[in-house]
């Protein structure tokens, strides 16, 4: 639906790195081809937290869930994709908190906190989201 360059401290320390980059996809839309991922609660600067769905084996971050969207959308680490090139960000968020270091290229669409859905997603990415919500509810 939407990539995610994420910059926010939370995203740094947990992913030891500058930032997150997360495509949005329904849940029935992503495939693991191994084993059952654990799920570890872990906590977030919202104090609502967020699941983190982790490879048993390597323990590689595969996804998340937050709790604005629930188990409907899963916010998919890039890096983790067969081919993570065809992911870039569409939009840099929490830039408030980059690091001062990180350049963003000209023209991207950045936020220093969060962004209003309304306001920057497409018709079709707001009534996917509706659509996934409303079939997790069943």
């Amino acid at each position: 639906m939407i990539v995610h360059a994420c910059h926010c401290s939370w995203c740094q320390r947990e992913t030891g790195t500058v930032h997150a980059l997360n495509a949005l996809y329904e849940a029935d839309r992503v495939e693991h081809l191994k084993a059952e991922p654990e799920i570890i609660d872990t906590p977030s600067a919202s104090g609502r937290g967020q699941k983190i769905a982790r490879c048993p084996v390597c323990k590689v971050a595969v996804w998340s869930n937050y709790p604005g969207s629930g188990h409907a959308v899963r916010f998919v680490r890039v890096g983790t994709m067969d081919d993570p090139g065809q992911c870039p960000p569409d939009v840099h968020i929490f830039t408030s908190t980059k690091q001062p270091w990180v350049t963003l290229p000209p023209g991207a669409r950045a936020f220093a906190e969060f962004y209003n859905p309304a306001e920057v997603w497409s018709d079709e990415m707001k009534a996917r989201h509706r659509a996934a919500r409303e079939k997790m509810k069943k």
